[in-house]
């Protein structure tokens, strides 16, 4: 656009320089007649009867019209000025337009580092729900088995408070132990949590083993029917992980395949 406005106001320029060029000949011959008759009028001193009849009507006007022709040149080349075009807004318009180009390309090496940075982003997110579900419902479905073999017969469960985002609310532990009903694990009896608590980490053991284990009292709230149970349990899982059993009640004894006696005076 500014290209061709360009090459419109150089035509025009171009056709004022030609007018101003004409006017400018035509004033020259005027003047220079004016002068070679002026040059005579004072040689000859002749009155104005004669001096009309040395000129001739047709010099005369172009005598007379010398003052306008002068004037039109003035205006002509006054026009043609304003007529010249601007060739700074050229390189004005190259500079804004590299600026431009410059910004278009930052934008689009901005918009995507933004779009690689967001698929990987979302790629991590689903990663991590797919591990998480998986791992989730093998958890689920060994920690049921796990209760029902410590507690010959009992139930339980884990469950998502919001499935949609797993990672916003948590789980609920839910069990039913054997000839009861289903409980939150925060209302069962010690014995009852001990044994529940056990079945949830024999199942976090299946799903992704941890080499040592440290239990504290754990058979404080079992009896010895539980006690046995457990530590049958416990004695199959030392194949592949070891276990530090801490225990003040002779019954425990039955977990232990390695004793160490700790005694202190008062």
């Amino acid at each position: 656009m500014l290209s061709t406005n360009c090459k419109i106001q150089k035509k025009l320029a171009k056709e004022w320089e030609m007018k101003v060029k004409e006017f400018r000949k035509r004033l020259d011959d005027i003047q220079t007649n004016l002068a070679k008759h002026m040059d005579q009028i004072q040689k000859d001193a002749i009155d104005p009867e004669k001096l009309k009849l040395t000129l001739g009507d047709e010099q005369l006007n172009d005598t007379c019209d010398m003052k306008r022709a002068m004037e039109l040149v003035a205006l002509l080349e006054a026009q043609l000025k304003d007529l010249s075009p601007n060739l700074d807004s050229i390189a004005e318009y190259r500079t804004k337009a590299r600026l431009y180009s410059e910004r278009v390309d930052e934008l689009n090496a901005t918009t995507k580092e933004r779009d690689d940075l967001k698929r990987l982003y979302d790629g991590l997110r689903k990663r991590r729900l797919d591990e998480f579900m998986a791992g989730f419902n093998i958890i689920s479905l060994k920690l049921k088995e796990m209760y029902q073999m410590i507690t010959l017969g009992g139930d339980a469960e884990l469950e998502l408070v919001d499935s949609v985002d797993p990672f916003s609310e948590g789980v609920v532990f839910s069990v039913r132990p054997p000839k009861k009903s289903w409980k939150n694990i925060a209302n069962l009896s010690g014995g009852e949590k001990t044994l529940s608590s056990l079945a949830l980490v024999f199942a976090l053991h299946h799903y992704k083993p941890t080499p040592l284990y440290v239990m504290d009292e754990i058979d404080a709230a079992l009896d010895f029917k539980n006690v046995s149970i457990v530590g049958h349990y416990v004695k199959d899982m030392t194949k592949d992980a070891q276990f530090i059993i801490i225990s003040y009640l002779p019954s425990s004894s039955v977990l232990n395949f390695s004793l160490l006696n700790v005694s202190h005076g008062f």
